[in-house]
């Protein structure tokens, strides 16, 4: 068991422990009873820095709330599109289609879009304090009153992923103009958003040049062996998952796209030597199952491989620049989630910000009980859509053919 899965247990089994500890104190949302829950835990923290911040730039928060409404908007419509598109090649082609959505976890498995824990609990905690602050502070600029704050968690028998949350008093809100109520709802997205390019432009003009100053690239790692319904040529080679690929017939590797080029240039049935870090290997190439006129040897996901220099490491060791090249990916995970998560709370579906933003405009040109049906239409609908996307990525509409 690695560092990282260990990590992963004892904060979840901390979790536990807490939750626990607390339970007379939490305010939890039975799902499913007892099997799958959501508990709150209700403070005070954060909403002084709100009050403060809110009368210190309140017609800047403001105006940032109204051209939040511009921006929930078009990101709804973006991600409804985008969800919409992906519907029939997920369906059809579920082996090639990329998911329009999916699970994001610390756990490798098909279906999932791994992170690595640390990236996972820090990006959770960004995203959650950056989605919630944004809309007490909006609320706050509006002089409407924060009830509480605090942590969340939603637990499935135990729990398992932790959140935050900010609680505007409802009954205020709702009789606050259609304004400055939508700008309330999209303040949370709107932050992610912002957050995402503001992490991109850190990872892109600070982060990247230092990590290339002490890095270069040493190979391409074999990550997975093709899922098919036999062994292919590097399985039964021995190549082993972790091996980096170094070079191929004696031509040097050091980036994925030089090894693709030479395996271009070859065809099914050709025998090449590759060199890894630990072993050389000799395999005869096959036909590709996706298109059998291409030379294939069974590996999937190759991921770049990477090395501190040996000027740096003489220098300055590896602790350093490791830890250069650990912050830099951290910052592209923060920009992918925060992004990612702010364009997936615009989703029209009830619970979520876009479901509320929704419900505002039919409310105004259906009425309360009409507008209330169609919202119940609309996020039914993406709720299916979601659903068939997420099937899709652990194959379950391949089991149908």
């Amino acid at each position: 068991m690695d560092f990282e899965t260990i990590s992963a247990v004892v904060f979840l089994v901390i979790l536990a422990v807490f939750v626990y500890l607390k339970r007379k104190d939490l305010d939890t949302k039975q799902i499913v009873p007892y099997f799958l829950y959501f508990s709150m835990y209700k403070t005070k923290i954060g909403i002084e820095l709100m009050d403060s911040a809110a009368r210190k730039w309140k017609r800047f928060v403001q105006y940032l709330g109204y051209f939040g409404i511009v921006v929930g908007f078009l990101g709804m419509t973006f991600i409804c599109f985008t969800l919409v598109q992906s519907l029939i090649p997920v369906i059809t082609r579920p082996e090639e289609a990329a998911q329009g959505v999916g699970l994001v976890l610390p756990v490798k498995a098909k279906g999932i879009f791994y992170v690595p824990f640390f990236y996972w609990i820090i990006s959770i905690f960004v995203i959650a304090i950056v989605h919630e602050f944004a809309h007490g502070l909006v609320a706050r600029a509006h002089n409407m009153k924060v009830k509480s704050s605090g942590f969340a968690f939603l637990a499935l028998i135990v729990p398992i992923i932790p959140a935050a949350f900010v609680e505007p008093d409802e009954k205020e809100l709702r009789k606050r103009s259609h304004k400055e109520q939508l700008s309330v709802f999209a303040a949370g997205p709107l932050a992610n958003i912002i957050t995402a390019f503001v992490f991109l432009a850190l990872a892109y003009f600070v982060m990247a040049p230092l990590a290339n100053a002490v890095i270069e690239p040493n190979g391409v790692k074999f990550a997975s062996y093709y899922e098919g319904s036999k062994a292919y040529p590097a399985e039964n080679a021995g190549i082993k998952i972790g091996e980096i690929i170094q070079e191929i017939d004696n031509k040097p590797t050091p980036y994925y796209e030089n090894m693709s080029a030479i395996l271009k240039s070859k065809k099914p049935g050709d025998v090449i030597t590759i060199k890894t870090d630990s072993s050389s290997y000799q395999i005869t190439l096959e036909k590709n199952p996706e298109n059998e006129s291409a030379a294939f040897m069974g590996i999937s996901h190759p991921e770049q491989s990477t090395k501190v220099k040996d000027s740096i490491k003489a220098s300055y060791g590896e602790a350093l620049p490791n830890f250069i090249v650990w912050v830099a990916g951290l910052f592209v995970i923060l920009f992918i989630l925060n992004l990612g998560i702010g364009l997936f709370n615009l989703v029209p579906i009830g619970p979520l910000d876009g479901g509320r933003m929704l419900q505002l405009p039919l409310h105004k040109y259906f009425g309360t009980e009409k507008g209330n049906k169609i919202l119940i239409y609309v996020s039914l609908l993406f709720f299916i859509i979601i659903i068939i996307n997420v099937g899709a990525g652990f194959g379950l509409f391949g089991l149908f053919k």
